[in-house]
């Protein structure tokens, strides 16, 4: 009985882990931790057509930060997140502000 708890506990744990590595966009099976680009295009690709995410993204002050800042590429990397973008209007301004905060650091 105690090696079925026990089993259970480390099933229950790894579910926590990939769980978590997709939320945080790191990957624990290969210990891989850079940004998968190949995905934030993909995702971007996806975005672009809804004309509030293409006004951001044509926005000559926003625009580079699709492409040089972590930050910002880290949340695009997610597709839940992503998801979360075209469905939810609070997370549009959300991310808006996320944008505008990356531009502000930019500008200093």
């Amino acid at each position: 009985m105690k090696k079925l708890w026990r089993w259970v506990g480390l099933v229950v744990i790894y579910i926590i882990g990939i769980y978590l590595s997709l939320l945080s966009g790191v990957y624990l099976l290969d210990g891989r931790t850079a940004l998968d680009t190949k995905k934030i295009d993909n995702n971007i690709k996806k975005l672009r057509m809804y004309p509030w995410f293409n006004e951001l993204y044509e926005h000559e002050e926003h625009h580079r930060s699709f492409f040089a800042n972590i930050k910002v590429r880290k949340y695009l990397e997610s597709s839940i997140r992503v998801s979360r973008l075209l469905n939810n209007e609070r997370e549009q301004k959300r991310f808006i502000r996320m944008l505008e905060e990356v531009a502000q650091v930019r500008k200093k």
